[in-house]
């Protein structure tokens, strides 16, 4: 056996769990951690929140997640950022669609076991359907699952599988740069954030397992993370706010039932 575990005097172990698990799933900061608990647990104080992170060994967040986001023009709420990633599971490899609101950071996505153009239209017509609000424009790279690179396919079905699902729902559609892969930042960052939060930390047996992981992060995410950049509230405190403001942009009352991960 190893050496007995040291207890906050303060801190229950009910309560310590807790703040790890805030920690570790939702990727925050600690003072994002201490706005989170405070109400739930009273006497938690900064100082006593940072020694229990300490004593855990998560006192620091990966260099990624401490980079500070450059500013982005305003835009209504729903302008996505689209980015594909592949993850790996113990019995292969699957494909994680990944849109986050640039005004709301709501973050949708999904995992399937191939990076197609069918399967990136599906993603966006499933994003359509989840999001109580109107998407108007979505940022993806210029990989061959969201462009044509092949003038003589030019007109054909699977060729134009996601440009045909944004005309489809009135959404224009904007590229990065070439070269320029940067330019899609906040889906970037969120890709790497899942992947320290999923399968760079564990080990999954099936692909339905990592499903089920990843939709736990999301709904951490979206429903209890509270951004600095949304003043200390979480995507989904955001978006019905701006629904309380500007009703006619959406299309019914945001809910719980916005994440719609695939499992």
């Amino acid at each position: 056996m190893g050496p007995k575990e040291s207890h906050s005097s303060v801190l229950s172990a009910i309560e310590e769990a807790a703040i790890v698990a805030l920690r570790v799933q939702a990727r925050l900061p600690l003072d994002d951690v201490f706005v989170a608990l405070k109400d739930v647990i009273p006497h938690l104080t900064r100082s006593s929140l940072h020694r229990c992170l300490q004593r855990h060994g998560i006192s620091r967040l990966p260099k990624a997640d401490r980079e500070k986001p450059k500013r982005f023009k305003a835009y209504e709420i729903g302008y996505f950022h689209i980015d594909i990633a592949e993850l790996r599971y113990e019995g292969g490899k699957a494909c994680l669609f990944v849109a986050v609101d640039r005004t709301s950071k709501l973050v949708f996505a999904r995992i399937y076991r191939k990076a197609t153009k069918l399967v990136a239209a599906g993603f966006l017509k499933a994003l359509v359907r989840a999001v109580p609000y109107k998407v108007h424009t979505v940022l993806t790279d210029n990989g061959v699952q969201f462009v044509q690179h092949d003038k003589r396919a030019e007109g054909g079905f699977l060729a134009h599988a996601f440009g045909r699902a944004c005309a489809e729902n009135s959404i224009a559609h904007r590229l990065t740069k070439p070269y320029h892969p940067w330019t899609n930042g906040q889906a970037e960052r969120m890709v790497r954030t899942i992947k320290d939060a999923t399968v760079r930390t564990f080990h999954y047996a099936s692909i339905n397992d990592l499903r089920r992981h990843v939709r736990d992060w999301l709904l951490a995410y979206n429903y209890a993370k509270q951004l600095k950049a949304l003043r200390f509230r979480t995507p989904l405190e955001a978006i019905k706010q701006i629904s309380t403001e500007k009703p006619e942009l959406f299309s019914r009352r945001p809910g719980h039932d916005m994440l719609g991960l695939n499992t």
